[in-house]
């Protein structure tokens, strides 16, 4: 019987995160998940499932994270690192920040989580994907190339820093048969929209939000065999939205 495989998946207590994990899980993985928050209820640990408390923001504390995601593989490969977790600072009423608005602390921080930790991860992950020939996913965002009415300028190029990170670590990694990818979900029904974000659908071709079951289909498949031939691409799952 092969043995299990195992992902390592970071911001997985709700949204796009929570749903990869069960995605992963129902195809027989064992997800390891990693995120400031407890695992939530629905999400129970068990031998198909294990979870790190750590907030990514405390950047000396990542290889702690490490640590216990090393601890608990006990020798076993790791087969896929899922870079998920995400911070979008808001304006007091959710309202968008600037490149003029905000502390500078906000901005160290939202870099911290969403660039910083996958560099990280990333690095340290790699000699654990060599051995099985494994797989990083970015998860980037359609906010990182253009200005959006609701992501701010801090999140933005955070996503576009890791749009170019995805491509720097497919180059620098392929020599280790580790396949670097991104998606890059547009407006997808999780708890970071922001109030408005329903105007946003009448410019979408396919007239609807995306689900984040809709995007962890993409992020396993780039974990697959199926993507055994892909490194360095950026798949948008955005229903059509930068047709226009």
């Amino acid at each position: 019987m092969p043995e299990r495989k195992n992902v390592f998946i970071t911001g997985a207590s709700r949204g796009i995160g929570h749903a990869t994990a069960a995605y992963f899980v129902r195809q027989g993985w064992r997800a390891i998940t990693c995120s400031r928050d407890e695992v939530p209820p629905q999400c129970p640990r068990n031998e198909r499932h294990a979870h790190i408390t750590i907030d990514l923001a405390e950047t000396d504390r990542l290889s702690e994270a490490v640590a216990q995601l090393e601890h608990i593989l006990d020798g076993q490969e790791l087969h896929a690192l899922v870079n998920n977790a995400g911070y979008s600072p808001k304006a007091e009423g959710g309202k968008r920040l600037g490149c003029l608005d905000g502390t500078m602390e906000v901005w160290q921080k939202t870099f911290a989580i969403n660039f910083f930790a996958p560099v990280y991860f990333s690095r340290a992950c790699a000699p654990l994907l060599a051995k099985s020939k494994g797989s990083i996913v970015n998860l980037t965002s359609i906010a990182g190339s253009r200005v959006h009415p609701f992501a701010g300028s801090a999140y933005a190029t955070s996503k576009a820093a890791l749009t170019a990170l995805t491509r720097e670590l497919a180059a620098d990694l392929a020599h280790l048969g580790i396949r670097v990818n991104a998606v890059c979900p547009g407006e997808i029904n999780t708890a970071i929209l922001s109030p408005g974000t329903e105007q946003l659908v009448e410019r979408i071709p396919l007239r609807r939000l995306g689900s984040p079951e809709e995007v962890a289909s993409i992020i396993y498949f780039l974990c697959s065999e199926g993507a055994s031939y892909i490194t360095g691409a950026e798949i948008p799952v955005n229903g059509g939205q930068d047709v226009y």
